[in-house]
């Protein structure tokens, strides 16, 4: 993952997110949900829950509302139940595509992921044919206008606190952990009152592909199709631009 090819253009992709918090709120709750069914509604005790609740905070969805869906989640109204699933494929010029996903109607799910792959010029792999391209990291970005640690202090900070790497970006910081340490980093982080672009454990691209500006468009619709859908929950390609 290229942290400035990702993070370039921050008001940007804000607003990108702005457009899209609806959605992005109910597939949230859903994570809510199958953190809640598996471990229960006591972040303290769930480790899975207090991740979910994590990646809530860095998308800016309000408290009441995660605590509102964490209720509903351990109610009894909640009968639903999703199975996680995962996706592979090829975009544009052989861009590697890993979807993950969530649904209570695994075929649906497939036929709908097939056809966005079919229509957006892309097509579905087997299970296993681009996920040896990635790694699976925990991965932590801090907008660098809102602290005033220096490099350094920031790099230390993190460091010590057990992450990986860290990256300074022209507007971020890049924070990799690996996915068991990824709860500790992020809560020392946060004790020392920093605030998240994005915090979550994610698929990162062990190498990126440069598209020029034809197949990037066909790319950028692929991408856009499946977070589109409701089942989807995120989308990870080694394309050097998403």
């Amino acid at each position: 993952m290229s942290g400035h090819s990702k993070w370039h253009n921050i008001q940007a992709k804000k607003g990108k997110a702005d457009a899209a918090r609806g959605k992005i709120f109910t597939k949230l709750g859903r994570e809510i949900l199958i953190a809640v069914k598996a471990g229960g509604p006591d972040p303290v005790s769930n480790s899975k829950l207090k991740d979910v609740i994590a990646k809530c905070k860095a998308a800016n969805m309000p408290n009441d509302t995660i605590n509102n869906s964490i209720k509903k989640a351990s109610g009894e109204g909640s009968d639903k139940v999703y199975e996680e699933l995962t996706y592979e494929g090829y975009g544009p010029n052989g861009v590697a595509v890993y979807v993950e996903a969530n649904t209570d109607n695994k075929n649906r799910t497939a036929a709908d992921v097939r056809h966005i792959f079919d229509k957006s010029g892309g097509n579905l792999g087997t299970s296993g044919c681009v996920s040896y391209m990635f790694d699976k990291k925990g991965v932590i970005v801090i907008d660098r206008s809102t602290t005033t640690l220096s490099e350094d202090d920031m790099m230390m900070m993190a460091l010590d606190a057990g992450a990986e790497d860290v990256k300074a970006e022209d507007e971020v910081y890049e924070i990799t952990t690996a996915p068991s340490d990824f709860s500790a980093v992020r809560d020392a982080l946060e004790g020392n009152g920093l605030e998240f672009l994005e915090a979550s454990v994610e698929m990162v691209p062990q190498n990126t592909v440069e598209l020029d500006e034809a197949a990037a468009e066909k790319m950028q619709r692929l991408i856009d199709n499946l977070e589109d859908n409701d089942d989807v929950m995120n989308v990870y390609s080694n394309w050097a631009d998403q």
